[in-house]
């Protein structure tokens, strides 16, 4: 697949999830309510998607939002969705590389920078979390959501990520020690329980699965279906027990 049908095949597999993570609504929500936004605060989402998050901020706290996000597609969803629930010009849409689009934003000018699941637009985590702390005002808030090892990961599973690496996340303390060695202090963490990750890997291979079956013609049907096994049972063999998803919420 080519990178336009693996934004098409990610698009397809996320279109019943509320978010692009297996952690749930009412986690995440909770800790933006620590950051206790007000009317007008400024807040910046890198690796956006199609802005859920984003809008319903806008939608429950009034507050002027940036989304930077690489995939065109996503943000046309975004603007359609925001269309009919938010006042236009509440969000900010940048369709950019990420490093590109944070070098044009103003140093401590956002009151909430949030990147879950899209470090890797940044560099890793903690170059997102060196852009977030110098896009951040002087105590705002820093929510990023994060893959980590639960154990070291087998060679087998390694291999059946497409050859990924063990330096490529952290354990879950190590990530908080990331924030806390830049100077960030920790207020609050999540992990995706066993039910969340279940929640969402099934959801996103039904999907699949489910629009394989509406759409028997489409090219990528032989590809998808046998991307989406293949997966399933990387999930089911290795990752249930190996890979986790934080979230952390840090002030600057």
């Amino acid at each position: 697949m080519d990178i336009l049908n693996r934004n098409k095949f990610s698009a397809i597999a996320h279109r019943d999830h509320a978010f692009y993570n297996p952690m749930s609504e009412e986690k995440i929500m909770k800790m933006i309510s620590i950051a206790s936004l007000k009317p007008q605060d400024k807040v910046i989402d890198i690796g956006a998607g199609r802005c859920e998050l984003l809008i319903r901020l806008v939608e429950n706290y009034r507050v002027s939002a940036t989304a930077v996000e690489l995939y065109g597609g996503a943000i046309e969803e975004a603007k359609s969705r925001a269309s009919s629930r938010i006042p236009e010009g509440s969000i900010e849409f940048i369709v950019e590389d990420a490093g590109v689009a944070v070098e044009k934003c103003e140093a401590g000018s956002y009151d909430l920078g949030i990147c879950i699941g899209s470090t890797h637009a940044l560099g890793g985590l903690e170059p997102t979390l060196e852009a977030m702390k110098r896009l951040v005002r002087k105590n705002g808030f820093i929510l990023i959501g994060e893959g980590y090892w639960k154990q070291s990961p087998s060679a087998e599973y390694l291999e059946a990520l497409g050859g990924a690496d063990e330096s490529e996340l952290k354990s879950h303390a190590e990530n908080m020690k990331v924030g806390e060695e830049l100077g960030l202090v920790p207020l609050w963490s999540y992990v995706a329980n066993d039910d969340e990750w279940d929640d969402y890997e099934w959801l996103y291979s039904m999907s699949i699965e489910n629009y394989c079956l509406e759409n028997p013609d489409d090219p990528d049907y032989e590809a998808m279906l046998e991307r989406i096994r293949a997966w399933r049972r990387t999930y089911l063999t290795w990752g249930r027990d190996t890979l986790g998803f934080g979230l952390y919420l840090f002030r600057n």
